[in-house]
């Protein structure tokens, strides 16, 4: 039985390294953990979400593909109940605010020995934001598509690094230096969603107009250098 794993869960896969000890949080139907089990990538897998129907759900379909014996389950709102014996944990569905309050209740992920990798629905400028302050820095980014969306996936560490301008929050260096071919239909989105922003703003004017329109200005001479 075919395994129907998304191409954003895929994204997400590739930055598994063999042998991780991996946490899934927001595990839904369990199919990131149990595509990563079966394909001998990762050594174990901590399945976890917040309501019980999904966790249900990712039980039987562990059992239905014969994972059941190296995939632990987990009833918890975010990583707060879960086993901290893992080497990568994996957010993937959720939107900044979300991903934000989960990062924040769990201050022990601020240590070198985790790494996240965190696919983002929206305010992914917010997420990059925070991550910068609280000490995190991506490491690699790339994109996925499936249908007509486009989905940011991004690797991260604790560790330092250098403050990222405004723009970058946009689109990171990371993401820059992967050379997606999804790339450039990925930041003509994010420009037209700043034009867009800058005309509410045109009338007032002021810090924040400058501030979107010297972002722009960046963006745009992004255009046409990663082919």
């Amino acid at each position: 039985m075919k395994l129907p794993l998304s191409n954003r869960l895929k994204a997400c896969c590739q930055y598994v390294r063999p042998g991780d000890r991996v946490a899934d949080i927001g595990c839904d139907h369990g199919y990131l953990g149990i595509h990563l089990l079966q394909s001998g990538i990762a050594s174990k897998v901590i399945a976890s979400d917040v309501k019980e129907g999904p966790l249900h759900s990712a039980v039987v379909n562990a059992h239905k593909f014969g994972v059941e014996d190296r995939i632990s389950f987990y009833l918890s709102d975010g990583a707060r109940n879960i086993p901290r014996d893992f080497d990568c944990m994996v957010c993937a569905g959720m939107g900044a605010d979300t991903m934000i309050s989960i990062l924040e209740a769990a201050p022990w992920l601020r240590d070198s020995k985790y790494r996240l990798i965190l696919q983002c629905q929206s305010k992914r400028p917010e997420l990059r934001k925070y991550l910068a302050q609280a000490g995190f820095s991506i490491s690699r980014e790339t994109l996925a598509q499936d249908g007509k969306f486009l989905y940011p996936v991004m690797e991260v560490s604790y560790g330092p690094d250098t403050v990222p301008a405004p723009w970058e929050y946009y689109i990171s260096p990371q993401l820059l230096a992967d050379h997606s071919p999804l790339f450039p239909a990925f930041l003509a989105r994010v420009i037209g969603g700043l034009d867009e922003s800058l005309k509410g703003l045109q009338r007032e004017g002021g810090e924040k107009y400058e501030a979107v329109n010297e972002i722009l200005r960046h963006l745009r001479e992004l255009e046409g250098v990663n082919p």
